[in-house]
């Protein structure tokens, strides 16, 4: 397989992205530190700015959006009583919801800020001008609980799973200080901290991608099924100049993913990014999860 046309593309994509949010460094500078004056004004920009990437080229009828996800204890479809005994659930306020309006309505919205039902979610973005220490716990629970509010949704018709949406944290540069000596290895470790809590986490409760545009990438891959147990296997790889592309790419392979799963749609998903040979990977190892999806 090929793809290097597009592997450049890509790269250049994020070339662009880094360095529009190095111009608003630029214009509004923090005096005697690296970053923007405003710190607020600072980490919204960084929001609105992977949200108008995303919104270039995910598919019409997918809005980019931020607010909250309500799970209602209603009926769903015709007659779907899963929920009689639950209670109505919100979410925390989540930096970007990635919704499919087209097919699934929006509670309410006020520009792009929204509280929509969890049937149309198609991804779930936790971001961070900077990826620090305290980061990764508290946003992979937060996404957790995100995710879980998504869950035993059914395709019409069948007993099948809907695929739950895609989770991510994404920063525009690492400030990990307490890695010794590696910093995605200490990342994964407190994944690992986190998931090892309680029960047995459900395969898509799992975050499935974590980086820094600037400087590394880790990736949930597919499930597999041994000896009775589910697991999920991450992978990650440190960017050089020539691989900037991998953390935009995974964003938008993973959301096409979800919005293309044969449980969500009938429609073959297009080919639309690509990755580099195996080589590279990084395996960090594998999370035991609940063989019940």
């Amino acid at each position: 397989m090929d793809g290097e046309r597009l592997r450049r593309y890509w790269s250049k994509e994020v070339e662009a992205l880094l360095l529009t949010y190095k111009q608003f460094e630029t214009l509004i500078p923090a005096h005697g530190k690296h970053g923007a004056a405003h710190t607020g004004e600072d980490g919204r920009f960084v929001e609105d700015l992977l949200s108008e990437y995303l919104k270039k080229f995910l598919p019409n009828g997918i809005e980019v959006l931020t607010g909250f996800i309500l799970r209602p204890a209603v009926k769903t479809g015709g007659s779907g009583k899963k929920r009689k005994s639950d209670t109505d659930e919100h979410s925390s306020q989540l930096d970007i919801i990635v919704y499919d309006s087209q097919n699934f309505p929006i509670f309410q919205r006020f520009g792009n800020s929204v509280i929509v039902p969890p049937e149309g979610v198609i991804g779930i973005i936790s971001v961070k001008k900077h990826l620090n220490d305290g980061d990764i716990e508290k946003e992979c629970k937060a996404l957790y609980q995100a995710a879980k509010l998504c869950r035993s949704l059914e395709s019409l018709g069948s007993k099948t799973s809907v695929r739950g949406p895609f989770l991510s944290l994404v920063s525009m540069k690492s400030k990990i200080k307490k890695a010794d000596p590696d910093t995605i290895e200490w990342i994964f470790r407190r994944m690992q901290s986190v998931y090892s809590v309680g029960e047995r986490p459900k395969y898509d409760y799992l975050v499935n991608y974590i980086g820094s545009l600037s400087d590394f990438s880790i990736h949930k891959k597919k499930s597999k099924l041994e000896r009775g147990e589910l697991s999920a296997k991450y992978i990650a790889f440190n960017h050089t100049e020539n691989e900037l592309h991998l953390g935009l790419q995974y964003l938008l392979s993973g959301l096409l993913s979800v919005y293309y799963d044969e449980t969500r749609r009938n429609i073959a998903r297009p080919g639309f990014t690509s990755f580099p040979a195996k080589d590279i990977e990084m395996s960090l190892g594998e999370i035991i999860c609940s063989t019940e999806r």
